[in-house]
């Protein structure tokens, strides 16, 4: 299963692309899209271009996107929110089922532990994905959502088998 992991963000959005077969994870490709314009609309409008891309290049079966967190700044906060309305509608454009992750539960998973800094992930992340080229933090973390989903999507399934839902 091809897997699409979104870091969201307004000015830089990370993405990552896996293949799970199995308990088997391999790296395939990762990067940010930078949105471009002076306006809010010109920007979302930018970021829906580049991940309509990236999904048309690396054709994902799935994918996963980081919850947002709500914080002092209620302007930044909104308009985070509006990048990742962006990272919800593009895979679902695609006819992609989205899983959700909050940030401690990406980090539990990846790390072990829900308070991880960026180096423990980007590090954690390169041992899960040998040879994987993590162009920055934000697509280190794009790629730990994708390594997330692998392994609950692939227990939820096992769940649904088990109640034959």
């Amino acid at each position: 299963m091809r897997i699409l992991g979104i870091d969201p963000g307004l000015r830089n959005m990370g993405w990552g692309v896996i293949q799970a077969s199995g308990s088997k994870l391999s790296f395939v490709s990762n990067g940010v899209v930078h949105s471009e314009g002076t306006d809010l609309a010109d920007r979302l409008c930018s970021l829906h271009r580049q991940l309509t891309d990236i999904c048309r290049e690396f054709a994902p079966e799935t994918a996963a996107v980081e919850q947002t967190f709500v914080n002092k700044d209620g302007a930044g906060t909104l308009k985070l929110g509006q990048a990742r309305g962006i990272a919800l509608l593009v895979p679902a454009q695609f006819g992609l089922r989205v899983g959700e992750y909050a940030p401690n539960k990406v980090k539990k998973t990846v790390v072990g532990v829900g308070h991880a800094s960026k180096e423990q992930i980007k590090h954690m992340v390169k041992m899960q994905l040998p040879g994987a080229d993590v162009t920055s933090a934000d697509a280190a973390d794009a790629l730990a959502i994708a390594i997330c989903h692998a392994h609950h999507h692939k227990y939820n399934q096992l769940l649904l088998q088990k109640t034959g839902s």
